[in-house]
């Protein structure tokens, strides 16, 4: 990925880890847009750095995705790069028999980045240079039992990922999936937000934009934090890491 001269959209760029790829990309003199439910969250951000833009996006609703994106393409001609990051994450228990969560999630971190990316594709391929960048997570290789939608929607992400990746070789579009560890944002309210167990926000933005600049042609850029969970099954080790795992977990939730 080139890290100058793009016009990036960044859905979810309000907060987490959204709101640091924006201000990484932006201090590098990027245009970025950013997208997001709050309002004044945006406000706030683009406030912060002058010369971004924030566009209302409801990534969970289809419709609004069509309203939107016809309107990014025509009032940012040279849109270049998307990094689709939204999401929600959200614990349930199974034994409830419960859906309406299941299906929010499937709605935000499935289905939003698949319309996104189906409506803006093909303005992307018309670019000398393009980019789409999902966020995915450890959890797409070793799930966590307290959030099992979650988990599965960054798999089906991660797979969508590899077989776009391959539809799109022969074109001028480059598709990276950023695979986080468990990372201090607020994703799931301040318990994560102050959790010391979890990587500093801002050190995993600042190696991950160094493994961008390190390998422009990176397929995958995986912070060293992550890298136990995502090769665990290469390892041999998947099963020993899961039950460890989830178990440290659910402990520390009943604890």
């Amino acid at each position: 990925m080139q890290m100058t001269g793009n016009t990036i959209l960044i859905t979810g760029g309000n907060s987490g880890i959204g709101q640091g790829l924006a201000s990484a990309f932006h201090m590098l003199g990027n245009m970025v847009i950013i997208t997001g439910r709050n309002q004044q969250a945006l406000d706030e951000m683009v406030a912060a750095h002058p010369g971004m833009t924030a566009v209302m996006l409801n990534v969970d609703d289809g419709n609004d995705i069509q309203r939107v994106a016809p309107q990014l393409i025509r009032d940012f001609a040279g849109l270049n790069a998307v990094i689709h990051n939204a999401g929600m994450m959200a614990e349930e228990d199974l034994k409830m028999g419960e859906t309406d969560v299941a299906e929010a999630h499937i709605a935000t971190n499935l289905l939003g980045p698949i319309r996104l990316n189906s409506a803006l594709l093909p303005h992307l391929l018309k670019q000398p240079s393009a980019t789409v960048l999902t966020v995915t997570s450890g959890l797409a290789y070793v799930p966590l039992s307290l959030n099992p939608t979650y988990s599965a929607t960054k798999a089906a992400i991660h797979a969508y990922t590899q077989a776009m990746r391959y539809q799109l070789a022969d074109t001028s579009v480059q598709v990276i999936e950023l695979v986080p560890p468990y990372v201090r944002t607020g994703l799931q309210g301040q318990r994560q937000a102050n959790d010391q167990n979890a990587m500093p926000l801002d050190a995993y933005i600042a190696e991950t934009m160094d493994i961008l600049t390190g390998q422009p042609d990176a397929k995958e850029v995986l912070v060293q934090r992550v890298h136990a969970q995502r090769f665990a099954e290469q390892r041999g080790e998947y099963d020993t890491f899961f039950q460890r795992m989830n178990d440290t977990l659910v402990a520390a939730r009943k604890g």
